[in-house]
């Protein structure tokens, strides 16, 4: 599956997108994605951050393995090469070998295309197909992040849980909120 490409075409302002699992080279490029997330502050556990290349080499040489072993799937998005998205769910192991647990990050600049609810779909799809103890998809949001929220619910997903000042951040809490959705079972 490394480097499988799973959708070729265009975003919904007209840019050519292609989304593909990640291969070996994919490193430099996910370090630079993240890093410049992680400077923007938003909505992720990165805030202003830097992972470091052994950092990224390690997580990526895990997420390979992982993906061979069917514990995860990945899919990244190139927009003329350059990396603009990636999600993933990742299986839980022991008494919570059913949940995989969902993300999603898009590069600013290509927010509002629907880049996101895309790679959302696909990764659903591929999870489905590939993770073969998954029954349930859970995921954490910004309790502020209305926009994510509001995708979760067109997947279906639907809240159980909140924890108030769950997250910590420079400028204050944000409330944690929990949700799920049931893909067998």
């Amino acid at each position: 599956m490394e480097g499988q490409i799973v959708f070729k075409g265009k975003s919904q302002k007209g840019k050519q997108i292609e989304i593909r699992y990640p291969n070996s080279e994919d490193e430099e490029s996910m370090r630079q994605y993240i890093n410049e997330l992680s400077k923007e502050r938003t909505f992720i556990r990165f805030q202003d951050e830097e992972v470091s290349k052994q950092e990224e080499e390690e997580y990526l040489n895990s997420q390979l393995d992982r993906i061979t072993k069917k514990l995860t799937v990945q899919l990244l998005v190139f927009c003329e090469g350059k990396l603009v998205g990636i999600s993933g769910i990742d299986m839980k192991d022991k008494i919570e070998k059913h949940l995989g647990l969902f993300g999603i990050t898009i590069n600013k600049d290509f927010r509002g295309e629907g880049i996101g609810s895309m790679l959302m779909k696909l990764v659903i799809e591929e999870a489905a197909k590939n993770l073969h103890t998954l029954e349930i998809i859970i995921l954490a949001v910004y309790g502020e992040n209305d926009l994510a929220k509001e995708m979760y619910k067109n997947f279906g997903f639907l809240e159980y849980g909140r924890l108030p000042k769950g997250i910590k951040r420079d400028d204050g809490y944000s409330d944690h909120i929990f949700m799920y959705k049931l893909v067998k079972g």
